[in-house]
């Protein structure tokens, strides 16, 4: 760390708030550098005593299995989203989704009320692995197989190099790994090279995979595999 440092950026970096959780407890007065209440934008040098006031809340990551026709945010007249399945359904009211998943695709999603998670999980520079089933409506070409592992020119926007293995027990399915995540992307790939997707299922995110959890079901992320997640991250 470099010093003198902005007091959110300092407790972001150590792992306290993210520096919008950082900004809010400045401004509830609950920071405190050398025993002062910290103003907003207060540099820290690292001889600085920085203490935060009460205790914050217990940051939680949780893996979800979003199923079909379930909105990840923003849902219209007559839709659920996640946030409320999972408070009506378990009482849970405290986490978010981490990035999107389309309303007719499935599988994994991260939630947490941890904000620091969010810029490095969803920066396409980052390049942390997305792990997709793909069903489409014929049979999976090596020359598919090749222009998905290549990259697909999709509207004028060439996706990045990807991992596409095809499924020995059904020749419509194949599995695909991606490192970006553009609108609709994988059903955007698949039409440029004349197929149809008939069912997208997400299943892995970085080391976090949906493993047996069924629609509406949640798990957990804790221990060695929660310690990973963030050092993959590069989240202290």
């Amino acid at each position: 760390m470099e010093f003198p440092m902005r007091i959110n950026k300092y407790l972001a970096h150590n792992g306290i708030a993210s520096r919008r959780e950082a900004d809010t407890l400045i401004a509830e007065g609950k920071v405190k550098i050398n025993g002062k209440k910290a103003e907003m934008g207060q540099k820290v040098e690292e001889s600085d005593d920085v203490k935060i006031v009460g205790k914050t809340k217990p940051k939680t990551y949780l893996a979800y299995y979003k199923g079909r026709g379930i909105i990840t945010h923003s849902p219209a007249e007559g839709e659920t989203d996640i946030v409320s399945r999972l408070a009506n359904d378990f009482g849970i009211n405290h986490v978010s989704p981490v990035g999107r998943l389309d309303k007719d695709s499935e599988g994994l999603m991260i939630l947490s009320n941890d904000g620091r998670i969010t810029g490095p999980l969803l920066d396409p520079e980052a390049k942390h692995e997305k792990e997709y089933d793909v069903l489409v409506d014929k049979r999976v070409s090596s020359m598919f197989i090749r222009a998905m592992s290549l990259g697909v020119d999709i509207e004028g926007y060439q996706t990045k190099p990807a991992v596409a293995i095809p499924n020995p027990r059904n020749d419509k399915r194949f599995k695909l790994i991606i490192t970006e995540g553009k609108k609709h992307q994988i059903r955007r790939m698949c039409a440029a090279l004349g197929y149809q997707v008939q069912n997208l299922k997400r299943v892995r995110i970085g080391n976090i995979k949906i493993d047996k959890l069924k629609p509406n079901q949640y798990r957990k992320i804790q221990g060695d595999e929660l310690k990973k997640f963030l050092e993959e991250l590069d989240v202290k």
